[in-house]
């Protein structure tokens, strides 16, 4: 059974860090081939924040290119969001999300497993 698990979120005033983590287990293949966060904010559609492929190619939002960063670590099988220079219209759940086998790295929900999320709130 595949299980995604992230951790990390939580409250931070306009300008701060956070840095969430997430691990992947329970796949019969190497689930780093193609991993993601998205967020959603309340009323609004899940969209992708960042993904990182086996080429450790990434792609941002625009709204965070420069201040997120997507990263792994290998030897421990952690995916990383650094979160920087947060702003109150970053507030959302925030979800990781490993890519389902054959499936592209795409922003189309159906394409990944997901972990259970983990809240982000930046006040003003």
């Amino acid at each position: 059974q595949v299980q995604v698990v992230e951790s990390g979120g939580g409250s931070v005033q306009a300008g701060g860090s956070l840095r969430l983590s997430c691990t992947a287990s329970g796949y019969p293949y190497d689930p780093y081939w193609c991993m993601a966060w998205f967020r959603q904010a309340p009323g609004k559609e899940r969209e992708r924040v960042a993904r990182l492929n086996r080429d450790d190619d990434t792609l941002y939002l625009a709204s965070v290119r420069g201040r997120f960063t997507i990263s792994r670590d290998s030897a421990k099988n952690t995916l990383y969001l650094q979160m920087n220079s947060l702003k109150p219209e970053d507030n959302a759940m925030y979800y990781c999300a490993a890519a389902k086998y054959g499936r592209p790295c795409s922003t189309f929900l159906d394409d990944y497993y997901w972990g259970q999320g983990t809240q982000v709130t930046v006040s003003s």
